[in-house]
């Protein structure tokens, strides 16, 4: 028999522990999905990226910092070999094999007992294609597929975009991209993307395309604001379609318009791409409306990356605390002692109520329901760490009202 030799099915991880070997670029590609289904995920590796990283600081991986060790694939029910070393991969497929376990090995997908997909997210469907081991016509096809079902035709023969595309990737469910968005990340050969942008959507991308982490991981590892323009124009310079990739909407406190001025110096066409903004899609997936008639006709969106009273600060706290609408804050859970200080002191009333809500429009997604006054205390007992949304004002107690609908 030729073709596919391959079953393609379904697998519920559900609450099921997952072992992946390995904590590189493949395993940042395949751990979002694997995250995304529940599974209990465990890594071993000695190091890992700055975006797997923040997938173990967040809990949603439980990283075991050393190198693979015979045994440690025991009670696992599906195994993921993404190291550099065929020999590691051997040694873990090995082990899987006599546990009877399903092992994918990304360096030679033929030499394990199950193969990952090219896979894409379409309207509540999870679209899969397989082709062999050959992955660039999987992904190829996958692409054609996805491309069909969200236009209703195939894919045209138009001219490849070039420069530069800053795309908002939305607050961080995959399926909030705008349709332009996933277009052009579909036709990118680079992708530079933040931390905030959807992980989920990297791993539709073929194996050709260069994905950059360029993930500002807060009070740790950076890269600068420079290098990422000069990334930007070098590649483009080099003839390669770039996506620069980012959580919510480019221009919404995300630089997008440093990256456009860079590139424009440069003589390198940029498409912007406006993205849903998490400063009102994450409220609203919490059932907060920033605005609503009879309570709210404002709306004021305010970073917290700089305290109150900081010279370098360009909000006048004074001013937003006597509004009576709507404030979100972004970027605030660090110094919401500080925030909630210079409001009450201003004279906004101390049971203002106020709501948190973290990680919004992904499966992690918590909301905290407080005041004022008390926010700061409750986001240190919730354990509530970035990225959260806070939303002060009387917009903030309107979901227990739809509750009781």
């Amino acid at each position: 028999m030729t073709g596919e030799q391959h079953y393609l099915a379904g697998l519920d991880l559900a609450g099921r522990r997952v072992v992946v070997v390995g904590g590189g670029t493949v395993a940042q590609r395949r751990l979002p999905r694997l995250v995304g289904s529940g599974a209990r995920v465990e890594l071993v590796s000695p190091a890992v990226t700055p975006a797997v990283q923040t997938l173990v600081d967040s809990g949603a991986v439980v990283w075991h910092r050393r190198p693979y060790a015979s045994g440690d694939l025991e009670g696992a029910w599906y195994v993921l070999c993404c190291t550099s070393s065929p020999e590691v991969n051997a040694a873990v497929s090995a082990e899987a094999e006599r546990l009877r376990v399903f092992c994918v090995r990304a360096d030679a997908g033929s030499a394990g007992t199950a193969v990952t997909p090219a896979t894409g997210d379409h309207d509540r469907m999870l679209v899969g294609v397989l082709a062999g081991g050959d992955h660039r016509r999987s992904a190829a096809v996958r692409d054609s597929l996805l491309a069909a079902l969200r236009s209703g035709v195939a894919l045209d023969d138009a001219a490849k975009p070039v420069g530069v595309a800053l795309v908002g990737g939305g607050p961080g469910d995959p399926d909030l991209i705008t349709v332009r968005g996933r277009r052009l990340l579909a036709r990118a050969d680079v992708v530079i993307a933040d931390r905030l942008a959807p992980a989920e959507l990297l791993e539709e991308l073929p194996p050709s395309v260069e994905v950059v982490d360029a993930a500002k991981i807060p009070y740790g590892r950076a890269a600068s604001q420079d290098a990422i323009n000069e990334l930007l124009v070098s590649h483009a310079r080099a003839g390669r379609f770039v996506v620069r990739l980012k959580g919510g909407d480019p221009f919404v406190f995300g630089r997008g318009f440093e990256e456009a001025l860079a590139c424009a110096a440069a003589g390198v066409p940029v498409t912007v791409v406006p993205g849903v903004t998490s400063a009102f899609a994450v409220p609203a997936a919490a059932d907060v409306p920033v605005t609503h008639r009879g309570v709210a006709h404002e709306v004021v969106v305010v970073s917290g990356h700089v305290a109150p009273g900081d010279p370098s600060s360009l909000v006048d706290w004074a001013a937003l605390a006597r509004l009576r609408g709507t404030i979100v804050l972004l970027m605030a859970v660090e110094r919401i002692a500080l925030f909630a200080d210079a409001l009450v002191s201003g004279g906004r009333p101390a049971d203002t109520p106020v709501s948190v809500v973290q990680e919004g429009t992904t499966r992690g997604q918590r909301v905290v329901p407080s005041t004022l006054d008390k926010v700061a205390d409750d986001v240190v007992a919730e354990g509530i760490r970035p990225p959260a949304i806070i939303v002060i004002g009387p917009v903030a107690a309107l979901a227990d009202e739809l509750g009781g609908a």
